[in-house]
Parts: C-alpha cells; structure tokens; sequence
C-alpha cells in the first residue's frame, strides 16, 4: 500500500505538515501531528482551518490512492468543507470514505476527528478527477 501512496507522501506540501498514514486492516487513517505552525489563532489556540482542510483533501486522495490503481494523483474537482469545532491544539485524525468512483470522477467524503471518532472537528465532501491505470 505504501508504493500507491508514494506519489502523495513525496509531495513537499504533505511533507511540510508531516502527515502521515496508518494502515489497519482495510481501514486507512491519516494523521496530522500538532505543531506550533499550524495554529491560526493563538488566543483561543485553535489549529489554523486551512491547514485542518489541506489535511483532509490528503487523506481523500490517499484514501483513493490506496483503494485504486490510478496512473496520477487524484485532483480536486470541488471540495466543501464543514468546520463543526475548533481544532485544538493536538493531533487530527481523518479518515476518507469513497461514496462512489466511476471510471474518472470519483466522490469521496472525509472526518477529521482529535480526540473522539464521534465528534468530529470537520467534515469534506469533495469531487476528485481520477486517472485509472492502464493495466
């Protein structure tokens, strides 16, 4: 699985951030690890929703990366981007859930959680352009 990602984890933006996957079983989750860079309001601190969102459209395409044999990385057709609660200052978690792929577009949807699965911090919903491989 590590080889389908590798277009994704050599992305200097993905890299920048440090996030990473973990693979278990069938199941992919991506993680964000907290740094100081990524808090967009210091007051409250809450994490920065542009890199809460970034983070979520990773772990769309490594979720598609990961089910698919695609010749490219997935692009975003359009992303909606549901901000539920503020990102504390910790670790996000998120994991993609591909609700339909055709044989070029597919849809995908995306929680980002920190310390409880079931209360989410954001949601995504987004259209990617898909490229399968020919083979």
């Amino acid at each position: 699985m590590s080889d389908r990602l590798a277009p994704l984890l050599s992305s200097p933006y993905v890299q920048r951030l440090g996030v990473r996957f973990d693979d278990h079983g069938d199941e992919l989750t991506g993680i964000l690890p907290y740094a100081d860079t990524l808090v967009g309001n210091p007051l409250i601190p809450a994490l920065h929703g542009g890199a809460i969102g970034a983070f979520m459209e990773m772990t769309a395409s490594a979720g598609l990366l990961a089910a698919s044999d695609l010749a490219a990385l997935p692009k975003p057709i359009d992303v909606a981007v549901d901000y539920l609660r503020p990102g504390r200052p910790s670790d996000v978690y998120g994991r993609a859930t591909i609700t339909r792929q055709g044989s070029r577009v597919a849809n995908v949807r995306v929680e980002a959680w920190q310390s409880k699965r079931s209360a989410p911090i954001a949601t995504l919903h987004g259209h990617f352009l898909i490229k399968p491989s020919a083979g």
